[in-house]
């Protein structure tokens, strides 16, 4: 058995206990091969809630602090965020973006599942902001299909996103699949690059329901 079975074999019953998880349009994410998952960013444990209730391992970025730690703790820590799929980037140096970019096209081009939040961090305020065109980019340098999708009700089970949640409902809803090939070899056309983007976060928005704001999320922390 797998790290992530485990894992999801021992926290799966726990989570749907604790969140009577509402999993709709699964069946738009392709049984094989490369696919990308994008979706809004409420909290900390979205990134654990949608993999459990997902049929195939997903894989995604995460800060590398979370699997440095030290003792006990720190190797349990890292032994269970790459079990869950997470893949340790730095994020915080200049290159940082660009090593999440290439980590997700390693990912696909092993046809795997690669999820990411266009937003680039969480929501501040429970809208969404405007998407990075790093999903975009990543789409059409593999060819990958991008599955948008949108959990609603993180931020109520875990306002702020710090401490341990507490029980509630939450819904993982997936829409259908949007197939960029049209736009192979136009990953440098900012204009290109952009509309794609825009029109993943409009599926995003449709399926969460939430206000949309057209600025960058790290703007509006900043501000």
């Amino acid at each position: 058995m797998s790290r992530f079975a485990l894992i999801k074999a021992v926290l799966g019953p726990i989570m749907r206990l604790m969140f009577r998880p509402q999993v709709e349009g699964a069946e738009h994410i392709p049984g094989d091969g490369p696919v990308i998952l994008a979706g809004n960013h409420l909290t900390f444990i979205d990134s654990m809630i949608m993999p459990l209730f997902c049929d195939r391992q997903v894989f995604f970025i995460g800060k590398d602090e979370y699997v440095t730690g030290k003792g006990i703790k720190g190797r349990l820590m890292a032994w269970f965020f790459t079990g869950c799929g997470m893949i340790p980037v730095d994020r915080d140096g200049g290159r940082g973006g660009v090593a999440a970019l290439m980590t997700g096209r390693r990912v696909l081009e092993e046809g795997k599942v690669f999820s990411i939040y266009p937003e680039g961090t969480r929501s501040p305020d429970g809208r969404l902001y405007r998407g990075r065109t790093g999903i975009a980019r990543l789409a059409m340098m593999t060819g990958a299909p991008v599955v948008p999708f949108a959990i609603i009700g993180t931020d109520k089970v875990q306002p702020g996103g710090a401490g341990f949640p507490r029980p509630g409902r939450v819904t993982v809803r997936f829409g259908e699949a949007m197939e960029f090939s049209r736009y192979e070899g136009m990953d440098r056309d900012r204009y290109v690059l952009r509309a794609v983007t825009d029109s993943v976060m409009t599926e995003v928005m449709r399926l969460s329901g939430q206000e949309y704001v057209d600025m960058y999320a790290t703007k509006a922390k900043a501000a």
